[in-house]
């Protein structure tokens, strides 16, 4: 009988005991293919030699040390590495321990920077339905899931929500794609003509939504229009790239692909790819000039923050992307990926879209295709297919209420940015199967 409280109360899960490439291996000698890197996370994959060289060199020189007092020469050298690489007018880097802490960091920072600008009439947040950003208070409440909000809801503090971009679900017929991503944009147009633009002090989203939705992209022009909406009535952006960012999407960067860059954005997963836990949040210029001329300190702070070890080590991480052009590899593999489930999944009754970019993509069941109409909830066929592709040697990450906050399935595939051809058609024929099996199983007939 385990001792921890894990995340679901039930059966024991497998004991992971070694991993190696993109397999992990359980403590009965079982092995699984890592298609989703945990939850978007290994991207180098498990037991990378020269990422664990990183870190036994700082272990053997230095462990920790307090921000207030020092500074360290991985935590310096790992912010200029980002900030070099960083969209533009990203200058400066607050260094954290993972995605929940840099959006709350990112939510406070904003904050502080209209109070140092004399705007302190700014309390809004406004963000989208169908996002995730977070499980500590402050970024559970700018989150848009409605389950994961539902058992907080009296204790978080007010955020309004506008529809999210995606097609799928709210494109009309005959409407282009284009036009739907200017339509969507419209809403926080309308948003802040209601709250009053200048009570507003950010708008936050994930620029490829991720655990929610399962690889929703933003159609052309969505982002463009809601950075010319914020630019217009002085409203910060903030993107939050903690799944998708850091190579995901076949970019380091996902913004990139939209032809902008935020005031300030969130990262953390793929940053230290699992090896330790960190995270980050790039801010603008602008925000650092003004907290420079005013207090000159930020109100805000975690023990572990700027942890040398996980700042050697995510530093490690980034210059072995960039050394093994591994982010070609990422676009490569996830056209690979993108058509081999359209292949498998093309014409199968219970996939309503397959969706996503680079080596993150996402399959959205349907209880019927036409309509687009979910199962039930109580099916729960994502947590039917997790268990499934389990038991066939595969992680895939499931994900429900994708259609509406209570209504619908998907499944997230997120390989490390190591995998090769073979591998990919691997994990599709096993998807493919787990797929297949839930369906089977919750439906009583064939696919």
């Amino acid at each position: 009988m385990s001792r921890i409280l894990h995340r679901r109360i039930g059966p024991p899960l497998p004991v992971a005991v070694e991993g190696e490439g993109i397999v992990v291996r359980d403590a009965d000698g079982k092995d699984y293919i890592d298609a989703s890197g945990g939850a978007a996370v290994s991207c180098l994959g498990h037991r990378h030699p020269d990422i664990l060289a990183a870190m036994r060199t700082q272990m053997d020189c230095l462990e920790y040390a307090h921000t207030g007092f020092f500074t360290t020469e991985p935590a310096e050298a790992l912010a200029d590495d980002l900030v070099t690489h960083a969209p533009e007018g990203l200058g400066r880097v607050y260094l954290v321990s993972g995605g929940s802490e840099a959006m709350e960091a990112a939510l406070k920072l904003s904050r502080q920077y209209f109070v140092e600008r004399g705007e302190p009439q700014r309390t809004r947040f406004v963000a989208r339905l169908q996002s995730y950003h977070g499980n500590t208070l402050g970024a559970l409440a700018v989150g848009g899931n409605l389950k994961r909000r539902e058992a907080f809801e009296p204790i978080l503090f007010d955020t309004q929500h506008i529809e999210p971009c995606y097609a799928y679900r709210h494109r009309r017929p005959n409407e282009t794609e284009a036009a739907y991503g200017l339509r969507a944009a419209e809403a926080l147009e309308r948003k802040l003509a209601e709250l009053g633009p200048e009570t507003v002090i950010a708008f936050v989203a994930e620029t490829v939504v991720g655990a929610t939705t399962g690889a929703v992209t933003a159609t052309p022009g969505y982002f463009k229009a809601i950075r010319e909406i914020c630019d217009r009535h002085g409203v910060l952006l903030i993107l939050d790239e903690v799944m998708s960012g850091m190579g995901r999407t076949g970019t380091l960067h996902a913004c990139e692909q939209e032809g902008i860059a935020p005031d300030l954005m969130t990262i953390a997963k793929g940053l230290g790819a699992g090896y330790q836990p960190i995270g980050a949040v790039l801010i603008s210029d602008t925000i650092y000039d003004v907290m420079r001329s005013g207090s000159a300190q930020f109100h805000h702070g975690h023990t572990y923050i700027g942890h040398p070890i996980p700042c050697a080590t995510a530093l490690a991480v980034q210059q072995v992307i960039r050394r093994d052009n591994l982010l070609d590899n990422v676009a490569h593999q996830g056209d690979r990926l993108q058509a081999g489930l359209e292949k498998r999944f093309g014409n199968h009754p219970y996939v309503g879209d397959i969706r996503g970019r680079g080596l993150f993509r996402g399959i959205e069941l349907v209880a019927d295709r036409t309509s687009k109409e979910p199962f039930p909830a109580n099916a729960g066929l994502a947590r039917r297919i997790h268990g499934a592709a389990m038991a066939r040697g595969l992680c895939i990450y499931p994900g429900s209420g994708t259609a509406d906050g209570q209504l619908g399935d998907h499944v997230l595939i997120a390989p490390p940015f190591i995998v090769d051809g073979g591998q990919i058609d691997t994990i599709v024929e096993r998807v493919g199967d787990a797929v297949d099996a839930a369906v089977v199983e919750l439906c009583g007939g064939p696919t």
